[in-house]
């Protein structure tokens, strides 16, 4: 193999776990306060997936 070739890099997260309870407090908060029913729903569907990824 030659010098040239980058070893391979982990990927770093976007997010820290610090900042699911963050996110998932602001997506209720506005998801509480919305007036379109379509996109509450979104962000109801949201706020699971953030729960379920922090």
């Amino acid at each position: 193999m030659s010098d040239d070739i980058k070893t391979a890099e982990r990927p770093r997260a976007i997010f820290s776990n610090s900042d699911f309870p963050l996110l998932k407090t602001a997506v209720a908060a506005y998801a509480r306060n919305c007036e379109d029913p379509a996109e509450s729903q979104k962000y109801a569907n949201l706020l699971h997936r953030l729960g379920r990824a922090g």
